[in-house]
């Protein structure tokens, strides 16, 4: 579970900045190498036209190669009720896909999708394979994912709840997880609240910076002068 709860309008403030901006204002506060903290080009943002998503993350990992060991699939209503006895929402669901590379079967598609969705996540984000790709699009469900795959195979859950690896990103449920055309970042829950004014400072020294790049007056020395007094 989280440590620290942020309010929804909070969490809206930060759906609505663009990762790469929050990646900039997470750097300022150095909790963080700067090669860490989001996830690979690997993954990406299957449906363009539907918004960005911010939320906490809840954890799965499955597999489709093979049908289930001796031990069986783990159950996929245990799971549902892990979902539904997260807290808080909005969750965003975070499956590993063990066959990893290439994924065989998709574990997203329309069942799933609506399943999730029916559960209080606003999305979900695999290094896997989805399908169904009109249902779940029409559905308005945002999914980030490796690419895209026929059918689901032998697809099956291993385990839930724990720390998983997708796009390169270790995420621990519980996690705070922003998502847009970019793709996936984890924010720091101990500077949330902090980095919409960090992306204010930022932004505003980017756009003195861009406005005399768009002037008659630039030159390479103005430029040097610039931003070393910046």
């Amino acid at each position: 579970m989280p440590p620290t709860l942020l309010n929804p309008e909070m969490l809206e403030t930060l759906r609505l900045i663009p990762t790469p901006a929050v990646s900039n204002a997470i750097e300022l506060f150095d909790v963080r190498p700067r090669t860490a903290g989001f996830m690979g080009p690997d993954v990406r943002q299957m449906f363009p036209a539907l918004p960005p998503i911010i939320g906490y993350a809840v954890t799965a990992r499955s597999v489709s190669a093979h049908e289930p060991g001796a031990k069986g699939p783990a159950s996929r209503p245990d799971y549902w009720r892990y979902i539904e006895a997260s807290r808080p929402e909005p969750y965003i669901a975070v499956v590993e896909d063990l066959d990893q590379p290439p994924p065989i079967g998709a574990f997203f598609g329309e069942v799933n999708a609506n399943i999730h969705r029916a559960l209080g996540c606003v999305g979900a984000v695999t290094n896997g394979g989805i399908r169904d790709m009109d249902e779940v699009e029409a559905l308005g469900f945002p999914i980030w994912a490796s690419g895209v795959i026929v059918s689901h195979a032998h697809v099956h859950m291993v385990d839930f709840g724990t720390a998983v690896r997708v796009g390169g990103l270790v995420v621990h449920p519980g996690d705070l997880l922003l998502a847009d055309r970019h793709g996936v970042i984890n924010i720091p829950l101990e500077i949330a609240p902090e980095i919409p004014e960090a992306v204010r400072k930022i932004e505003l020294r980017e756009k003195t910076i861009i406005g005399y790049c768009q002037s008659p007056d630039f030159s390479p020395d103005g430029l040097a002068d610039l931003m070393a007094r910046l």
